[in-house]
């Protein structure tokens, strides 16, 4: 299999970051995009695992610059393999116990970057993935399926399951893989200083986080699949693909499920209405 040409959208830090990494591994072309100057950082760094890097400042709420990304992959590369929808705009105060109209209105941003971006990136990917018969992940969370952060984190990772699987129904045709990925307790900055503000909120969780990683580690796995298409549609638990998939996380671990906590991922109906 030739090394693959992908973009990770939001990958300047977190797990966008790891992603990129991970598929790096690969040898992959990557597209790493973000709104911040540290996508040149990343672009380093994925050239140091043996990828190539390519570092694009890009905000995923400007119609514009999104077009202007993937028609710049498609006269570059002239396919894409691999599209992580991982842009989300958010806001400060995510994890504070507040009724939704004690927090910001300012929270409803994660229906702009979260929902419509990956909507919108996908929307210019397609043919581009529809040539090189392609995967198309959303980043996603049990929030999609349980009460986490409040009602508009819930829509936003709802919705992009949602577009996942609806998504499939019109990429099945052409061989593209379309999925949702329910990632844990991930160790970015952000969990961290959560974890170590208020230990005793959160209990023994740090003991359960993965790396920014895992999830790239599983995407790539993925990719390498010969029957990917299995999962077209689907909204997968990281961690239980990852055993599905034979991935471990960076140091050899395999990290929990939380379904038996926080759920699994909802029932769509087959029904196909057009």
């Amino acid at each position: 299999m030739t090394a693959p040409v992908a973009v990770v959208t939001g990958a300047s830090r977190g797990v966008g970051r790891g992603i990129a990494l991970a598929l790096g591994d690969l040898g992959a072309t990557i597209y790493v995009t973000g709104r911040s100057a540290s996508v040149a950082d990343v672009a380093a760094e994925v050239g140091v695992r043996g990828g190539h890097g390519i570092g694009v400042l890009c905000d995923h709420g400007d119609d514009a610059a999104v077009a202007a990304l993937f028609s710049r992959v498609g006269e570059e590369q002239g396919r894409l393999d691999v599209l992580v929808n991982n842009a989300i705009a958010l806001p400060p105060g995510l994890g504070d116990d507040l009724p939704f109209w004690e927090r910001p209105l300012a929270h409803q941003a994660m229906f702009d970057v979260g929902l419509r971006s990956t909507y919108a990136a996908s929307w210019h990917a397609a043919p581009l993935l529809v040539t090189a018969r392609g995967l198309l992940v959303n980043t996603s969370s049990f929030g999609g399926g349980c009460y986490m952060h409040g009602p508009a984190y819930g829509a936003a990772k709802a919705g992009v399951d949602r577009l996942a699987h609806d998504f499939g129904i019109d990429l099945e045709p052409h061989g593209v893989t379309a999925v949702s990925l329910w990632m844990g307790i991930l160790r970015t900055e952000r969990t961290q200083a959560a974890l170590e503000a208020d230990p005793d909120r959160y209990g023994d969780l740090a003991a359960r986080t993965e790396s920014v990683e895992l999830p790239g580690r599983v995407i790539a796995a993925l990719w390498q699949h010969p029957e990917r298409t299995r999962w077209n549609g689907q909204t997968v638990v990281n961690a239980e693909l990852a055993v599905e998939l034979g991935v471990t996380d960076v140091d050899g671990a395999q990290p929990p499920s939380h379904r038996s906590m926080l759920g699994g991922p909802p029932a769509v109906n087959p029904a196909i209405v057009r």
